[in-house]
């Protein structure tokens, strides 16, 4: 691509770098001057534009970019996303679903790498979005890019993004109660959580905190996900919860994770239904790392101890100020 200042007689079907203002009104950069533009600007007196001119192996800047949204995303349907229309060297991918963004890194980052002038910017794996939200856009920063950095740059791009919709329609929560907790406030915390997923929660329930009790309680429940919150932390992997767990004949995963708050977190399975304990810091409607888990396990995304294990960076997340033993103070 020819990039730089020419003549006026020369400017008639460039690409336009810089906006000119006009008595009748604005030319804008990126627009292909006609031989009207060029004689409205000769009538002004500009005697230079800046401009941009394609070679034959250039691609302007708006199939390009259609061209790298249509490798991130083969198949917009399945994929759970929406591509917005090209301009200005820019499209937009939209979440189509409720759920969480699957990204390639590894693929996204190799596209990055092709040439400056194609990027791709995303949300963090494993965002959860909204239905319309933005989960990624192309911008193809210069006016064309070479067909062969196009190429490279689509070939290692391709399926990388993706959405992961909500894959379940009942959640229970199974609260222990120590002294007169009536458990409204985890209830009303964990249920705006799942609102926000489309998940319903099933009616309360509380049970003391002994583990007979709480293994009862996971045996009659019917959700599709089980959340279990404990009126005292779960403070080692043979605690009540845990205990309870394998009781009732499901098993625990994992113990434990490195984001704080959400340290105490569990994870365990009962048959095919996951099992979630809750650390305390699940009654706040703040980002924890009970966040983070969730989200991933009503969206079907199978959580291992070692993905847990992963979390660490990154998860420092903002003290919330109602917890027992903040970390000052």
């Amino acid at each position: 691509m020819e990039f730089g200042p020419v003549p006026l007689s020369q400017a008639e079907g460039a690409i336009l770098a810089h906006s000119e203002t006009l008595p009748g009104g604005r030319l804008r950069k990126g627009r292909v001057l006609t031989a009207d533009d060029v004689a409205r600007l000769a009538e002004t007196g500009v005697a230079e534009v800046t401009v941009a001119r394609l070679g034959s192996g250039d691609v302007h800047e708006d199939p390009a970019a259609s061209a790298v949204a249509a490798a991130l995303v083969p198949n917009p349907e399945r994929a759970g996303l929406r591509l917005g229309p090209a301009a200005t060297g820019r499209v937009n991918l939209f979440s189509d679903v409720v759920g969480v963004a699957e990204i390639d890194r590894a693929a996204i980052d190799a596209a990055n790498r092709v040439d400056p002038g194609i990027t791709i910017a995303t949300v963090p794996q494993w965002q959860r979005m909204a239905q319309g939200g933005m989960v990624a856009t192309v911008k193809i920063i210069p006016y064309a890019v070479s067909r062969d950095a196009l190429d490279r740059a689509v070939a290692a791009a391709v399926a990388a993004i993706a959405m992961r919709p909500v894959a379940v329609a009942t959640a229970s929560l199974i609260q222990t109660r120590i002294g007169d907790e009536d458990g409204e406030k985890g209830h009303r915390a964990i249920h705006k959580r799942l609102e926000a997923l489309g998940v319903a929660l099933e009616p309360k329930v509380l049970v003391p905190h002994r583990t007979e009790a709480l293994a009862e309680a996971v045996r009659a429940v019917t959700g599709e996900v089980i959340l279990i919150l404990t009126g005292s932390a779960t403070s080692d992997i043979r605690d009540t919860a845990p205990e309870a767990l394998r009781a009732a004949g499901g098993e625990v995963v994992h113990f434990g994770m490195p984001v704080d708050p959400g340290n105490l977190l569990f994870l365990g399975r009962l048959g095919s239904k996951p099992v979630i304990g809750l650390p305390g810091c699940a009654r706040s409607p703040a980002l924890n790392g009970v966040d983070w888990v969730l989200e991933r396990v009503v969206c079907g995304v199978v959580v291992s101890g070692a993905d847990i294990q992963a979390m660490g960076v990154g998860g420092l997340l903002k003290e919330i100020p109602e917890r027992g033993r903040p970390r000052e103070g």
